[in-house]
């Protein structure tokens, strides 16, 4: 069989496992931080650990793909700090601060934001269908958040939308690095460079270390699970951030892009069917509908583009 046969099913299950994955770790994340480790400590964590596993796995398939310029620097160095290291510490922030759905779907409006980026900066043609998008995802929004009412966490949904520039600046910068890179390099200087950035920024703090055999309990529907903490982190290293990103990329091989990024949205489904089973995070019927209206929003966004790169290719979630 050809190794570049695309099978469109098997793409399709590897990008929503990925996704599924991914939505489970954020039930893990707000766990972890709730737990008394900060959002530096817990990006710095996954940031080396996706460094060290990208490294080595291109070490045995692809040595000399390590080839750096030093034209690379400044580019791996901003796509780092800022499109990973950033953005996985708004992240978390937002999901220790509000429901882990809610906080995905404000997240992902950086799909809505991609476009109309590329479109400013670089005169990228877009689809009139992405105002409709706009219109969608707004509008979902604001029934999710109530602005009129005092629900969400302003705090939360301030990070949240962090979460969502500097994840529209990782997609815009990965869709063109990988134009010229494979992903498993890539990955490792990404991830590398945020990992250094954090490490300098953590120095300069005064944080309590982690006690990595301390019990932590996993709250509400699993209370009667008891786990170590080095178990929930290992968890979130390797199959809430390194294995759901293989998976992607994998997926890639048999999807386009688009294709790829519109299953990728099952996220926030999966994220809040887990917040509801572990956590006992209950929406509305009312924000339901407006979530629905987010995610037609998010998939209609991710068909304005007529050159579509921006999916969630290596994205540490």
């Amino acid at each position: 069989m050809s190794q570049n046969r695309k099978h469109p099913t098997l793409g399709v299950i590897l990008a929503i496992t990925s996704s599924l994955l991914f939505g489970l770790n954020a039930s893990t994340t707000k766990v972890l931080i709730d737990s008394g480790i900060s959002a530096e400590q817990l990006t710095l964590l996954r940031s080396a650990a996706v460094a060290v596993l990208a490294g080595l796995a291109l070490a045995l398939s692809k040595p000399r793909a390590f080839k750096l310029t030093l034209r690379e620097v400044p580019f791996f160095a901003v796509f780092g700090v800022v499109g990973v290291g950033l953005m996985q510490w708004a992240y978390s922030n937002a999901v220790a601060n509000l429901q882990v759905g809610v906080a995905l779907l404000i997240e992902y409006t950086a799909i809505v934001i991609v476009p109309i980026a590329t479109y400013v900066l670089f005169k990228e043609k877009v689809r009139g269908r992405i105002w409709i998008a706009v219109a969608l995802v707004l509008g979902g929004l604001a029934i999710v958040a109530k602005p009129w009412s005092t629900g969400l966490n302003p705090v939360g949904v301030t990070y949240a939308f962090m979460a969502a520039v500097f994840l529209s600046a990782y997609f815009i910068m990965g869709e063109r690095v990988q134009r010229k890179r494979d992903a498993l390099s890539t990955m490792f200087y990404a991830f590398s460079a945020a990992s250094l950035f954090w490490a300098i920024t953590m120095s300069f703090q005064s944080v309590s270390p982690i006690d990595f055999s301390k019990t932590l309990n996993l709250t509400e529907n699993l209370g009667a699970i008891n786990l170590p903490t080095w178990a929930l982190l290992v968890f979130v290293m390797l199959f809430g951030s390194f294995i759901p990103m293989l998976l992607t990329f994998l997926a890639m091989r048999h999807l386009s892009a688009s294709a790829v990024g519109i299953a990728s949205t099952s996220e926030t489904v999966f994220a809040f069917i887990f917040g509801f089973l572990w956590l006992s995070q209950l929406i509305d019927l009312s924000q339901a509908i407006g979530g629905v209206l987010v995610i037609i929003g998010i998939v209609v966004a991710q068909t304005a583009r007529n050159s579509i790169g921006n999916t969630r290719t290596e994205r540490d979630k």
